[in-house]
């Protein structure tokens, strides 16, 4: 394992403290006019998610984490299982419900993810940034009012709910971003 210090710390950089895999989010080299310097540090446990903020000699030793980051196409779910193919063995991995995200809901069969894990434990399964799904239920669209920023509900093929435009009609493909949620676009073709 490398071993890094709190000085070599720069945003991005993996390490363990604690035990826990950090990233760190923000760093500062304080020198005060008296006493040592410090790094100052607010970094995010890439596990939970939970951002904390803690000064460190320069010299602390840590180890870096190495967290894998690999493509699988989601196959099936299977109660709280979810399976997912890996595209060089055809091995399908397991993954708990817990570990998906909420913009999982806009995840259908054979559509690549990426799996994090961190020594052998995955923590969280992310969709493609933009997917185009079938909306399989809206009110019926009617054209003309488009100047107002009105939308309604729509129904995707994933059972996801978000917001569309007036004119959107069930049969439609469109474009959604799966880290706000929100429609993008009507899909070409």
């Amino acid at each position: 394992m490398a071993t890094i210090t709190a000085g070599d710390f720069r945003n991005g950089k993996t390490f363990e403290y604690e035990g826990k895999p950090m990233v760190v989010v923000e760093f500062q080299h304080v020198k005060p006019g008296k006493g040592a310097a410090f790094v100052r540090t607010k970094m995010k446990n890439l596990i939970t998610g939970a951002v904390t903020e803690t000064s460190f000699n320069p010299t602390a030793k840590f180890e870096e984490a190495f967290v894998e980051r690999k493509e699988a196409e989601y196959s099936y779910s299977d109660g709280d299982l979810y399976y997912f193919m890996d595209p060089e063995t055809y091995e399908l991995e397991p993954v708990d419900k817990s570990k998906l995200g909420d913009s999982f809901r806009f995840v259908k069969e054979n559509m690549t993810c990426t799996i994090s894990s961190y020594k052998g434990n995955v923590f969280s399964v992310d969709p493609p940034n933009f997917v185009e799904l079938e909306v399989t239920d809206t009110d019926p669209g009617f054209a003309g009012n488009t100047a107002t920023n009105a939308t309604k509900p729509a129904t995707l093929e994933t059972g996801a709910e978000v917001k569309v435009p007036l004119f959107i009609n069930p049969g439609d493909k469109i474009k959604i971003d799966t880290r706000s949620g929100e429609y993008l676009e009507r899909a070409k073709g």
